[in-house]
């Protein structure tokens, strides 16, 4: 090989050991998190919970992950005017003189976006998701949700529930997100068909991994 061919070579296994690593990483990734959550479910099974917490439990409830996270609500943002304005100073007291204003235009409403309201901790039970803050608790029940969707880095996300109007939702970091995404869906599909059969589902997802380590090709 010539030095062109061999920089070029070189390029090709560079990328792919790149490749190769991040891959690896997200594989180990998730491998640790699915035993995190077999564990849950499995103290679950035995009316266990996974994790400590000072929260009020219903019967059969069990809380299986905790985190930390920010709250956010549909809101909007400040509206204003388009038009003129005009202003005129008066005297009062003391030689104090004082600006009123006329407002002449048209008000727009602001747009309605999420906003952040707080931050705190992150509760996934078998039953519920919960948001405890300093100024704000909120309460997603798995037996009124509706749907839920994230963004590409899988750490924020805005949850659907029949019994509230205002879409809301939680922000975490990458790594939290990533975590909180996978126990959310087998959180879910407990409310739905029982611990079991997330145990049973589990076993399943445990082979695929081992199956599934990614391998630097040679």
């Amino acid at each position: 090989m010539g030095f062109i061919a061999d920089f070029k070579a070189n390029r090709v296994a560079n990328k792919a050991k790149t490749t190769f690593e991040h891959k690896h990483m997200r594989w180990e990734q998730d491998s640790g998190i699915f035993k995190k959550i077999n564990e849950a479910f499995t103290l679950a099974s035995q009316g266990k919970d996974a994790v400590e917490n000072s929260l009020v439990n219903k019967p059969g409830e069990c809380v299986l992950w905790h985190g930390q996270g920010s709250f956010h609500e549909a809101g909007k943002t400040p509206g204003h005017y388009e038009g003129s304005s005009q202003g005129v100073s008066i005297p009062i007291v003391g030689g104090i003189r004082y600006r009123v204003g006329a407002m002449r235009g048209t008000f727009v409403p602001g747009d309605e976006v999420q906003i952040n309201k707080d931050l705190g901790d992150v509760y996934i039970t078998t039953e519920r998701l919960l948001f405890n803050g300093l100024t704000n608790s909120k309460e997603w029940a798995f037996d009124k949700w509706t749907g839920a969707i994230s963004d590409s880095t899988e750490s924020n996300y805005l949850f659907h529930v029949s019994n509230r109007q205002k879409t809301s939702g939680i922000t975490f970091d990458a790594e939290t997100g990533r975590e909180f995404n996978r126990f959310l869906a087998q959180a879910l599909h407990c409310a739905e068909d029982g611990i079991a059969a997330v145990l049973t589902e589990l076993k399943t997802v445990s082979k695929e991994l081992v199956e599934k380590e990614p391998k630097l090709e040679a």
